[in-house]
């Protein structure tokens, strides 16, 4: 697959679904690593069997239905469903060699994921106040396609993204999706897009130059 990741960062894609504490424990053990010198900066593609994970400002009464299990996950945010059909990306980058922006981070990493949607064919955006990526649904209204979920420790980058290929879009009903209820949420399946993890993978990793161009020190822009 091509790629425009530099060999200083390690591509994983997971053929098969990881569990979601597995995920975060090897997340957090690579963070150390890299914080070290000991590892790679990594970019990890993944799908996870289903489950809700609560981020550090997830409020009790946003978890209304835990049909499956609940995670603590210690990044930012709220409630967030996770599941097959979904595609995860998670991104430990080391800031501390990149300019030490956080929030340049976020939004490169969000402009990442919109771009790579706009060369699929959908139109996404950001929006004020909002976290997330957002589209036009089928019945004209705003709705969430993507979540972002970012935690730095050791100037160490976790977590990411995630964006709905083609989940079950009733398990999102368990919970008030990063805490904003008067939304919904949507897929590309729901869109009438039909595209499997390998060509969003692809279209994803050929937009990675400019995702880690948009997070460089301003003294090299």
């Amino acid at each position: 697959m091509s790629t425009d990741l530099p060999p200083e960062i390690e591509l994983r894609i997971s053929s098969e679904r990881v569990p979601y504490r597995e995920a975060l424990a090897e997340m957090e053990a690579r963070n150390r690593a890299i914080a070290a010198g000991e590892a790679r900066e990594l970019v990890w593609l993944l799908e996870h069997p289903p489950v809700y994970t609560a981020g550090t400002s997830a409020a009790g009464d946003e978890l209304l239905d835990p049909r499956f299990e609940v995670v603590e996950a210690g990044r930012g945010g709220r409630y967030t469903y996770h599941g097959p059909g979904q595609r995860i990306g998670y991104v430990l980058l080391d800031l501390g060699q990149r300019g030490r922006d956080v929030r340049a981070f976020v939004h490169a990493l969000e402009g990442w994921v919109i771009a790579t949607l706009a060369d699929i064919g959908l139109e996404s955006w950001r929006a004020p106040g909002r976290i997330g990526i957002w589209t036009r649904d089928i019945d004209g209204s705003e709705a969430k396609i993507g979540a972002i979920g970012v935690r730095v420790r050791r100037w160490v980058t976790m977590h990411g993204f995630s964006v709905n290929l083609a989940p079950d879009l009733s398990h999102f009903g368990g919970i008030v999706p990063c805490g904003i209820a008067e939304f919904g949420v949507t897929s590309l399946a729901r869109l009438g897009i039909d595209l499997a993890p390998e060509a969003f993978d692809a279209a994803l990793l050929a937009r990675a130059g400019d995702f880690l161009a948009g997070i460089k020190p301003c003294e090299t822009r």
